[in-house]
């Protein structure tokens, strides 16, 4: 399926619309320009933690991305597209349905960036965000349910700094995943076990 983003241009994307949702997730891949896309396997485990939720789901091809029209928009761009796979979701789930957002590395620093200037969102999930790499802001708005997750090997997401960012965060919590690094070789389910756990804290 294509979403539109207003001004820019059409994104690739899979959605996946259950029978009778609990909410909706919509998942943001890592960098563009280092392989990242919708098919990464922390991506994939993601949504398939939000089926297992009841959540309706949608991830998406950045722009410049498989067969994303447009290019690189060096992080400003891709939080258009965001919040316009925000909309595409939020427009067929079942009204008062809580929405939540997810991004993983790149795309967390992306999600970090929407809450506040996108659809209301009731929960926000930020995996690995790359604190070493990026200047990953945190969120202007407090989604009710926030969780930041990383593992102890990971040099893109030094520990130090994770537990620096989420101070900055109100009501945000951590989940440090023993033994992950920035990929999660070998620790998708760990990973997803903390995602399932946020995920049932606001899916209805």
């Amino acid at each position: 399926m294509s979403i539109a983003v207003p001004d820019g241009p059409t994104l690739e994307g899979r959605l996946r619309l259950l029978e009778a949702p609990s909410g909706g997730l919509v998942v943001c891949h890592p960098h563009p320009l280092y392989g990242g896309e919708m098919e990464n396997p922390v991506v994939v485990r993601t949504v398939e933690v939000g089926w297992e939720a009841g959540l309706s789901t949608l991830r998406f091809n950045f722009r410049g991305v498989g067969r994303s029209g447009g290019s690189h928009g060096g992080g400003i761009g891709e939080r258009d597209d965001a919040r316009a796979a925000l909309e595409h979701l939020a427009a067929r789930l079942p009204a008062g349905l809580p929405l939540g957002l997810c991004g993983y590395s790149f795309g967390a620093a992306v999600a970090a960036a929407i809450p506040g200037a996108g659809p209301p969102l009731a929960a926000l999930a930020l995996i690995a965000p790359p604190l070493a790499m990026l200047d990953v802001a945190a969120p202007a708005e407090s989604a009710r349910h926030t969780l930041v997750v990383a593992g102890t090997r990971d040099p893109y997401c030094p520990i130090d700094g994770l537990e620096a960012f989420v101070r900055r965060v109100p009501g945000a919590r951590s989940v440090i995943v023993d033994g992950a690094d920035h990929f999660f070789f070998g620790k998708l389910f760990p990973l997803g076990e903390a995602l399932g756990a946020w995920a049932r804290e606001w899916a209805r």
